[in-house]
């Protein structure tokens, strides 16, 4: 029981500091991004690029997350990181800066992210009890979402108004921190496979489609995420064209958005336990729906927004716990890794194009309709999940788990 609670602590440690790493080169890219050019089609495209990772790589980095002792991976997946990071620092400090330059740090950045969550995602069974799950994901998603990010957006605008590079430079530190905390913790060797890598991606795919609730979860997180990458791609654009903040003002946003995963943190786990898991995603999924069309109804008073991204994201926690436990709990140890990016690839393949939208919409209407988007299609998600989730559904997915135990 010692070591396993060693191993969470410092899996919480490698959590923070590599965080840390990435807030600070995502909140940077955008304001870097908005100096350089201010058409939405030009911004947009940086979360099209920036998002292609999750797509294009997420079923190789599971076959190599159940090939390789999960730590190493994760270790990898920061030095990736810190280069990113030191190319933006040096590119930004030196006053060269351009739209090139910024996709290929947010394709590269991304990338990292797709090593690193696959990774420790997979190790969080390792570390924890079944039945701590739910507060695990809750705690990792907060120090990822929230606690991280409640701080670096902030300082990531006072940074940026000092330096345009002072943000990559402390990335690399942080990064560089992560990848030496990464090694100490200890993880359980990986069976040397005899098969064809293409052939152990498709048996974690195979898991993912054939098991019904994990792949009616997967549909969900894709028209979510679409969704959720149409605003984000213009959110930049929102904060300064439309609330008319400034690049600390910008950053005091996400960080509303980090108060709403902090402060349902705290309750996640009561939530999930007394309503189940069923009733908790369909509650979440439902609310997100209204909140996201009261970002595009509500007057421009950014404290007014701030409260609506705090809701939002409060309800978006509740959701993302209950979706990755489900495939903690639902997928076997070997498969594990291939199923978490197998669904990162499927449910977030989308993002790209959810970017794109955003940017064409803005381009064509206005920026505020991107939201007006956004909510038909995280309410036609909704819809889904009431039917497709059902506390029955749950009940037959752990049967079957249990059998195969």
């Amino acid at each position: 029981m010692r070591i396993m609670a060693s191993r969470w602590v410092r899996l919480q440690a490698v959590a923070v500091s590599g965080s840390s790493a990435e807030g600070l080169v995502l909140a940077a890219i955008p304001l870097l991004a908005v100096s350089v050019t201010t058409d939405p089609r030009e911004v947009s495209l940086i979360n099209v690029v920036g998002e292609a990772p999750w797509l294009l790589l997420s079923l190789f980095a599971g076959v190599l997350i159940d090939r390789v002792r999960r730590t190493t991976v994760l270790a990898w997946s920061y030095a990736v990181l810190a280069a990113a990071a030191v190319v933006l620092a040096a590119v930004a400090s030196a006053g060269l800066l351009s739209l090139p330059v910024l996709l290929v740090v947010a394709f590269v950045t991304t990338s990292a992210r797709v090593l690193g969550d696959g990774a420790s995602g997979a190790l969080v069974p390792e570390v924890v009890g079944p039945g701590r799950l739910a507060h695990a994901n809750a705690r990792l998603t907060v120090i990822d979402q929230g606690v991280v990010r409640f701080v670096v957006p902030p300082l990531t605008g006072f940074l940026i108004a000092v330096s345009g590079g002072a943000p990559a430079w402390l990335a690399v530190a942080c990064a560089l921190g992560a990848l030496a905390l990464a090694h100490r913790i200890p993880s359980q060797s990986v069976v040397a496979a005899s098969t064809h890598p293409l052939r152990d991606l498709s048996g974690g795919l195979r898991h993912l489609v054939r098991t019904p609730l994990l792949r009616s979860i997967t549909l969900n997180v894709a028209l979510g995420s679409f969704a959720a990458s149409a605003g984000n791609s213009m959110f930049v654009l929102y904060a300064t064209q439309v609330l008319h903040v400034g690049p600390v003002g910008y950053g005091l946003l996400l960080a509303c958005l980090a108060v709403g995963w902090v402060a349902s943190s705290f309750v996640v786990q009561q939530v999930v336990d007394r309503l189940g898991y069923s009733w908790s995603m369909r509650f979440s999924q439902g609310f997100g729906a209204v909140v996201t069309l009261l970002i595009a109804v509500v007057p421009p008073w950014p404290p007014l927004v701030g409260l609506v991204l705090v809701s939002l994201t409060a309800t978006v926690l509740i959701w993302n716990v209950c979706s990755q436990s489900s495939r903690q709990r639902f997928t076997p140890a070997p498969l594990l890794g291939r199923v978490l990016t197998s669904h990162r690839a499927l449910a977030w393949g989308l993002t790209p194009l959810g970017a794109l939208t955003g940017g064409l919409v803005a381009a064509h209407w206005s920026i505020r309709a991107v939201w007006v988007v956004a909510a038909g299609i995280q309410a036609v998600s909704a819809v889904l999940v009431w039917f497709q989730l059902s506390p029955a559904a749950f009940r037959q997915a752990e049967a079957v788990a249990a059998a195969r135990a």
